[in-house]
C-alpha cells in the first residue's frame, strides 16, 4: 500500500517540483521559520560572545 507524500507545513499532497512541500509559499514559510529560530535543534548553550571562550584548546 502506498501512502502519498504530504506537505509538513499544510498537509496537503507535495508538488514535485517543491518536495517536501506543496508550493512555493510552504517551502519559504519554512525557510522563514528556520531564519527567526522558529525552529530550534537540542544542544548545550553557548557563551553570548560565540564560540570564543579566550581559552587556548589543548
Amino acid at each position: 500500500m502506498m501512502t502519498k507524500a504530504t506537505c509538513p507545513i499544510c498537509r496537503r499532497p507535495t508538488a514535485p517540483g517543491y518536495a517536501p512541500f506543496c508550493s512555493r509559499g510552504c517551502k519559504d514559510r519554512d525557510l522563514l521559520q528556520w531564519l527567526g529560530e522558529g525552529y530550534r535543534l537540542p544542544g548545550s548553550t553557548i557563551a553570548p560572545n560565540g564560540l570564543d571562550s579566550g581559552k587556548d584548546p589543548d
